[in-house]
């Protein structure tokens, strides 16, 4: 009994360096969580990451615009599908963690299998971005800084109608933009 309550005693006051060791160890162990997490979400917004599970997605994007460009400027993966303010990103990558495990149960293993389930995958992607407002595409494509006169009519009659009701998005107009569209018959709208 004796020994319990010297060990309490100790717990309730401790010496000046004792507390400062367990802060010290406290603060080098949060900072050594931090690097591991961030050094986690940047290596899952590789385009190789992305193509492990895909790879489908990844090649045809090779034969896009937003790859291959006179300006030389390249979208990859996560450019369009996480969102780049920190806390919507958290958000995105928990919700992605279920991509994960559909991945290792085999849904999408194959390319047959993907194609299969691209009609529902891409669906769900578009209902996201539409409820974002595009914020992806806005990333680089903004309004504010678009130069109508270099489009062609069509895209400014569109472009400014848009603008000027704010009830549609990129996505409403640009599926398809950088993949390939899955077989529409099935989709409202189309």
């Amino acid at each position: 009994m004796n020994i319990l309550k010297t060990f309490w005693l100790r717990l309730k006051s401790p010496s000046k360096a004792a507390a400062g060791i367990v802060l010290f160890m406290g603060f080098m162990g949060g900072l050594m969580f931090w690097g591991a997490f961030n050094t986690g979400m940047e290596a899952t917004n590789t385009e190789e990451f992305c193509s492990g599970c895909h790879a489908p997605i990844v090649k045809e994007i090779r034969e896009t615009i937003h790859y291959s460009n006179r300006s030389g400027v390249r979208a990859i993966c996560s450019d369009c599908h996480v969102p780049h303010n920190w806390t919507d990103k958290i958000v995105r990558k928990v919700q992605a963690s279920k991509e994960l495990v559909a991945f290792a149960m085999g849904t999408i293993s194959t390319e047959e299998k993907f194609q299969a389930r691209r009609e529902h995958l891409a669906t769900r992607e578009w209902a996201r971005m539409k409820k974002n407002d595009s914020q992806e595409c806005r990333n680089c494509h903004n309004f504010d800084f678009m130069d109508f006169s270099e489009q062609g009519p069509r895209s400014v009659k569109q472009h400014s109608t848009a603008l000027a009701s704010g009830d549609k998005t990129c996505v409403d107009c640009h599926k398809g933009i950088a993949h390939k569209l899955p077989d529409m018959a099935g989709v409202e709208g189309w």
